[in-house]
């Protein structure tokens, strides 16, 4: 079952519109996620690309793989997005509602000593998320 969540950055200058096929929240702790975010991010994947209002997104290319959105007026952190398969993962904070189940982190072979998350959850290192992605 798909939910459709809306969000807007913090100027509010970019709205957009998601449709997420569950309520399950990611962490990645890939050393690119935790500069960019300042911490791990916390996403959640779209089941098609979000649509977006107002002002267009400012767009920085990551990776070979990946780019990052974010709003070009107040920095708000908007997307992730795979380019090859056109998947977006959302920053779950950007999202309203609170009904979220916080299920897999990734990355966690790059996780630093000083956080860890008490919940439970399906943890994969990079080399796994690279072999389910490839």
């Amino acid at each position: 079952m798909s939910h459709t969540k809306h969000g807007a950055c913090l100027c509010g200058a970019t709205r957009l519109t998601a449709t997420v096929e569950n309520l399950e929240v990611n962490a990645c702790h890939c050393s690119m996620c935790r500069t960019w975010a300042g911490g791990p991010m916390l996403a959640v994947h779209c089941t098609q690309p979000p649509s977006f209002e107002g002002a267009v997104p400012s767009v920085f290319r990551s990776s070979d793989w990946a780019e990052r959105g974010f709003c070009g007026q107040c920095g708000t952190h908007l997307y992730y997005r795979l380019i090859a398969k056109n998947e977006y993962a959302l920053p779950v904070g950007l999202l309203k509602g609170d009904d979220w189940q916080f299920t897999m982190q990734i990355y966690v072979d790059e996780r630093p000593s000083w956080y860890c998350f008490s919940n439970q959850t399906q943890d994969l290192t990079g080399e796994q998320v690279m072999q389910l992605f490839s």
